[in-house]
């Protein structure tokens, strides 16, 4: 195990797991920016319509927390998505000091764009692999997620 740890002597970068994740967050990073700059889209807009499009109506705290993006930077995305139209927001009716947000239909148009500006990356992305791989492979980063702190 020693030659994982980058304190280690014995350490090699190319064995190191979270080397190999963040050099994939990057190239997808870069791919996706690419891609959705095409349509008029970007990352964190891409993150909060999908993540609404699978929850339906979120908290904005919720969304920082599926997006692991601080509140501040989703609260501002969300309020200029609700200007473009793409969301609208409203108390919770629970609890007025939480704000719940939705799509609108211009919100779920441009979910359909983004699919089908993106499949091409995603089929790309998981070339070769079986779904059992992939079973594994989400199990495997949630527990190394699980293992971190939160903050």
């Amino acid at each position: 195990m020693r030659r994982y740890n980058p304190t280690s002597d014995d350490f090699k970068k190319e064995e190191f797991p979270l080397y190999w994740l963040a050099r994939v967050h990057g190239r997808y990073t870069l791919a996706m920016e690419k891609t959705l700059k095409k349509i008029g889209m970007d990352i964190p807009r891409y993150r909060i319509l999908f993540i609404l499009k699978e929850q339906g109506i979120s908290s904005i705290s919720e969304i920082a927390e599926h997006a692991v993006a601080k509140l501040p930077t989703i609260t501002k995305t969300i309020y200029r998505m609700k200007d473009d139209g793409l969301v609208d927001t409203a108390p919770s009716p629970d609890d007025g000091r939480v704000t719940q947000v939705t799509l609108t239909p211009k919100g779920q148009e441009a979910i359909v764009d983004i699919e089908a500006a993106t499949t091409k990356l995603f089929n790309q992305s998981f070339k070769g692999m079986t779904e059992a791989q992939l079973k594994r492979l989400n199990r495997m980063l949630e527990a190394i997620f699980n293992n971190l702190p939160e903050h």
